[in-house]
């Protein structure tokens, strides 16, 4: 893959090579990263990796994970067995589609299963491909979540980031498979309704749902002049690496 940038996350602590005109992670699979709960030696797959950022902010905050990335593009999974290697951080990519599981992955299972799927269901599709592909739902959410749980040993945590609007799907995926739900709405500013929300669960688990209250990303009820707003706690998660605690 030509004409890349290479991309500081967590205030330049990881460099990752993306591409210019192609799907760019960006502060959404870095909290994806820090909701995870993953302690030292336990294993994490990632399905629709990308070029790996989620996975690689993750091995940053936790050492000596297993990290495991699934990612249907092969020029995306090239990328991310580069950033693996260019930052020092153990991670096995295999490049295949999570419709059709690939044989090595099905015979394994995982302490946790984090995701960020295609957020667009429809609207006009970029005039990248891998771009479009990432963005764009072409992979039903409920499978995106039934391969979550089938790849989880019993117990094991799923950890998902995606609109608050497709919070019902996921729930409906999710079902009586698993319990000890938690949602963590997350909102661009101070009284804004909340665009994504941070879902976890735990499988086998009988629990309730707990609802959060809202992550707030910004700290200004609008945007007030140029620079950059983050909230407190956006900072420590997206600047420093710290974890989102979801209890």
């Amino acid at each position: 893959m030509s004409d890349l940038t290479q991309d500081g996350f967590l205030d330049g602590r990881l460099l990752i090579a993306q591409p210019v005109r192609g799907y760019r992670s960006g502060a959404d699979a870095v909290m994806l990263a820090a909701a995870c709960s993953a302690e030292r030696g336990q294993s994490v797959l990632e399905l629709g990796c990308g070029a790996g950022v989620a996975s690689l902010c993750l091995g940053w905050r936790v050492p000596d994970l297993r990290l495991t990335g699934l990612e249907r593009q092969a020029n995306y999974a090239d990328l991310a067995r580069q950033n693996a290697q260019a930052n020092g951080i153990a991670m096995r990519v295999i490049t295949g589609d999570l419709a059709a599981m690939p044989a090595e992955l099905r015979a394994e299972s995982y302490d946790h299963v984090i995701a960020n799927p295609p957020y667009f269901l429809n609207g006009t599709c970029a005039s990248d491909d891998g771009r479009t592909e990432a963005r764009h739902e072409q992979t039903a959410l409920s499978l995106w979540v039934d391969a979550a749980l089938r790849r989880l040993r019993p117990d094991g945590r799923v950890t998902l980031i995606h609109r608050a609007d497709r919070l019902d799907a996921i729930l409906a995926g999710l079902g009586a498979r698993a319990g000890a739900i938690v949602v963590l709405p997350i909102a661009a500013r101070p009284g804004r309704e909340a665009g994504r929300v941070i879902v976890t669960a735990r499988k086998g688990a009988r629990t309730p749902l707990r609802l959060l209250a809202p992550l707030i990303t910004h700290q200004a009820p609008s945007h007030l002049r140029d620079g950059e707003d983050l909230s407190q706690q956006s900072a420590d998660i997206l600047r420093a690496g710290r974890r989102i605690n979801l209890g």
